[in-house]
């Protein structure tokens, strides 16, 4: 047999370079999906939240609205009777412009909604962050899959070197990615 079964070792070596990156890549990939899937979620909470704190403004501004303008009227009122119901009416108004601006039983009070949304656009913004560094390292470590690739067809050794430093840049922005998504923020 002349040398058709026999496997150059650098070949080998380059094959597992590219096994090694194409793992790390497979992880950026998903981890990059699930980011992403993570800030889109997150996005339409906080849209949900702040639409709900504006309904809970718009309430509040009807009736505090309404409590003014009731107020006025009961100057005009002498039945002790009809003032009476009109003062529970007011008080009750007031009581509820007051629940609709903080109400921490329930956490949908204005103020709750708005501390609630505020997380959410943060974890957005964090899994964002982290989507972007995981989109980087992707392509980074499919480039140089692509010139370890063409390492073993051209022979020439830099391409490797360049491949292993591209798969080292990707496995960084994969850990960014993971561990501090706001580290680096290139895009």
């Amino acid at each position: 047999m002349s040398g058709h079964g026999h496997v150059d070792p650098s070949n080998k070596k380059i094959a597992l370079l590219i096994s090694t990156l194409a793992l790390v890549l497979a992880f950026s990939e998903t981890l990059g999906k699930g980011a992403q899937t993570a800030a889109l979620s997150d996005n339409i909470e906080s849209s949900n939240l702040w639409t709900f704190f504006q309904a809970k403004t718009i309430r509040s501004t009807t009736l505090r609205t309404a409590a003014e303008a009731l107020e006025l009227e009961l100057a005009q009122v002498s039945r002790p009777e009809q003032r009476q119901a009109m003062q529970q009416r007011i008080a009750d108004w007031k009581a509820s412009v007051a629940r609709y601006d903080s109400e921490p039983q329930t956490q949908e009070g204005r103020k709750e909604l708005a501390a609630r949304a505020k997380a959410a656009e943060a974890r957005r913004d964090r899994s964002l962050a982290g989507y972007h560094n995981y989109e980087l390292a992707s392509a980074a470590l499919q480039i140089a899959i692509v010139l370890a690739s063409a390492e073993i067809i051209t022979g020439v050794v830099l391409l490797s070197w360049i491949a292993g430093g591209l798969g080292l840049v990707g496995i960084v922005l994969c850990g960014l990615g993971f561990f501090a998504p706001t580290a680096v923020h290139l895009l």
